[in-house]
């Protein structure tokens, strides 16, 4: 029985409106997962993740490797116990460092052996050790190795590191042995239109029970992105989760939605709210502005967030300029639960076939 529906469908677009199974609950989808890379959503407690309407969580497999490592882990009592956080949690394989610390690997048919960015160490991964980890950890919906490229390389290399992707996603579902977890393998293939196919349609042939679209969101524009996006999602099957990795502007979010993915993840709520960068339906505020001095509107009208309920645009600015850390919470808290926000709004047109409409308008907006 697969662990994914498709409840309602956008008679207009191909946004869909889904559910989610795994064996730490359901996520109703599309759905947004904030990012605790080593364990943790950067100042911000596993309660108020919570309350800001978010059922699924991202952390890193790599990150967790090098501290406080697997071990560690589990002798603290799981990947879930150690986040504090009994809902359902994705882990990441480490494709995306293979791209983001470039300069710190080196990578062959096998795998990719990375010098840590912490202390220089030696730390070797291919695809069964890196599905092996995760299933140690214990997340709900663990992801294959793959090799994450930028945009616009060599096409043979481009090629090359397909090839990879899928060898390692075949490696990867031998190794899996964790039946409560869902495994996704990742289309790779730049913005290359028939490399993506070529990729999707090797791994729809190893019937994962999801899949991811990776590589994107790493220079290559909204339009390449989206236009990627597009081509790719309806290569994979309708009744499986579709997961578009590491792409987080609302805009961005819109189209991919429209195009029918069901998953995101992005660092952008936390880390712009630690840099004083608000997202709002009437775009963004920053918020160390001379103009906010004594501003006592909400950061947003109407947001029912913590922050907004009781702190004041013209307050949060004071504690951004006086280096007072409850800035960058308050404003990190507003920004998860602005994506969340989004993401019910979106949920609730797709389910009244008026997302067409909605799209459109909020395109405006962002």
């Amino acid at each position: 029985m697969s662990n994914f529906e498709v409840i309602f469908q956008d008679s207009g677009t191909k946004a869909r409106r889904g559910r989610l199974k795994t064996a730490h609950g359901e996520v109703e989808t599309p759905a947004f997962m904030p990012v605790g890379t080593s364990g943790a959503v950067k100042g911000i407690t596993p309660q108020q993740i919570e309350e800001s309407g978010a059922s699924i969580i991202l952390a890193n497999m790599y990150h967790l490797l090098l501290r406080p490592g697997i071990e560690t882990v589990e002798k603290l009592g799981g990947l879930h116990k150690l986040m504090g956080w009994d809902k359902p949690i994705l882990t990441d394989s480490g494709g995306y460092q293979i791209f983001s610390l470039s300069s710190l690997t080196k990578v062959d048919d096998d795998g990719v052996e990375f010098a840590s960015h912490i202390d220089g160490a030696k730390v070797y991964l291919n695809a069964e050790e890196a599905t092996k980890i995760q299933n140690r950890l214990g997340a709900d919906i663990i992801m294959c190795l793959d090799q994450c490229t930028a945009f616009d390389i060599e096409q043979q290399q481009l090629k090359r590191a397909v090839e990879r992707t899928i060898n390692w996603a075949r490696h990867a579902k031998k190794a899996h042995s964790n039946s409560k977890q869902l495994l996704f393998g990742i289309v790779q293939g730049g913005i290359n239109p028939e490399m993506r196919t070529y990729c999707a349609s090797e791994l729809v042939k190893l019937a994962f029970d999801g899949y991811a679209i990776g590589g994107l969101s790493v220079g290559e524009g909204h339009n390449n992105m989206i236009n990627t996006v597009s081509q790719t999602a309806q290569l994979l099957p309708a009744d499986s989760p579709r997961y578009l990795m590491g792409v987080g502007m609302p805009a961005d979010i819109i189209a991919a939605v429209k195009a029918g993915v069901d998953m995101f993840d992005c660092v952008l709520p936390t880390r712009n709210g630690r840099n004083a960068f608000a997202f709002t339906d009437n775009g963004p505020v920053r918020l160390r502005n001379n103009a906010l001095i004594d501003d006592c509107n909400p950061i947003e009208a109407g947001c029912d967030c913590y922050c907004c309920r009781n702190f004041s645009r013209g307050t949060i600015r004071h504690f951004f300029n006086c280096g007072e850390m409850l800035g960058p919470i308050l404003t990190s808290i507003h920004n998860l639960r602005f994506f969340q926000r989004l993401m019910a709004k979106i949920r609730k047109a797709i389910e009244k076939d008026k997302f067409t409409d909605l799209a459109k308008k909020m395109v405006i907006d962002y």
